[in-house]
């Protein structure tokens, strides 16, 4: 029986790239020149951690962030930036979430959607990933240019492990 899996990931070298490119354009920026920002990911926590000398470059380096992110090939939906906080002395932090796998919330939506089509397939969800079942390939990829259309998923979806 034909299936695929609807999965949120991201390429982790892809994202230390995009590290990597906004530490150097930061380097490079006359307007970060002697002052302090610190870009730090943990890997473990899927966090990246922010810290400037004050909110202003907070936001610059937040922007220049995204557009390294975008120049890789990263969904900026990947990313869930908190709030600049205040930090020691003048300095802020910030926190960025990164988005790994599909929450439940989400998941049960893309499943409420996939019934609701009408479309002959099972859709089922597997931890953070939705499997669709079908008899047609070309149901299963109905469904997938469906939710490709659909832009209030709020993740970035990949389609993967296409059977037939």
């Amino acid at each position: 029986m034909p299936s695929f899996d609807i999965v949120s990931k991201i390429e982790p070298h892809e994202l230390e790239n995009a590290l990597n490119n906004t530490r150097k354009a930061i380097m490079q920026r006359y307007d970060f020149r002697g002052s302090p920002v610190e870009i730090t990911h943990d890997a473990k926590a899927n966090t990246l951690s922010i810290t400037a000398a004050d909110k202003m470059k907070s936001e610059a380096v937040k922007e220049i962030l995204q557009q390294q992110a975008v120049k890789r090939g990263l969904d900026l939906k990947v990313l869930k930036f908190d709030e600049a906080e205040p930090a020691a002395g003048t300095a802020y932090r910030r926190t960025v979430h990164i988005q790994q796998g599909i929450p439940q919330d989400v998941a049960k939506n893309i499943v409420k959607q996939i019934k609701e089509s009408k479309i002959k397939v099972q859709a089922s969800i597997q931890g953070e990933e939705v499997r669709v079942n079908g008899k047609k390939i070309d149901d299963l990829q109905s469904v997938i240019q469906m939710l490709k259309a659909d832009d209030k998923i709020g993740v970035p979806l990949q389609f993967v492990n296409m059977k037939s």
